[in-house]
């Protein structure tokens, strides 16, 4: 089994705020991250596919056509979007970053060929905090 990585990137915006909640509530839990005028990150998306490489050509899946269908599937509906009120797949959502990776995930899977399989996304938000998802285990 081979594994392939692709890392693009986008910026967007968001907000972490529960409506069930206060605001005193949402802000001791969310400090910052609950302010009502959002705040941006410049995300980073590693994509990483497995499966066995082609006779033919030695890809598991040509890397320039994954960086086409992750621009066209995933970054052309993220990057410099409202995360909470511009994403459909984010809709009724917490906007956290583990919800973002699982929706990402949801869209771009379909649209793989069966010969290369996802395998793992790592979603980087800051220097200090990034997320990996593998799927339903």
């Amino acid at each position: 089994m081979v594994y392939l990585t692709r890392t693009e990137h986008f910026n967007a915006a968001h907000r972490l705020y529960n409506p069930r909640w206060t605001k005193e509530e949402n802000e001791a839990v969310f400090g910052r991250c609950a302010n009502a005028h959002f705040h941006g990150h410049n995300f980073e998306l590693l994509i990483t596919i497995k499966g066995e490489p082609d006779p033919d050509t030695g890809f598991i899946y040509d890397a320039k056509l994954l960086g086409k269908l992750v621009q066209e599937k995933i970054i052309e509906q993220l990057d410099h979007r409202n995360l909470n009120t511009d994403v459909p797949f984010m809709q009724g959502k917490m906007c956290s970053i583990e919800n973002l990776v699982m929706g990402i995930w949801n869209e771009l899977e379909p649209h793989l060929p069966a010969s290369a399989r996802l395998h793992c996304l790592k979603l980087v938000e800051t220097a200090k905090i990034y997320v990996e998802y593998y799927g339903k285990q």
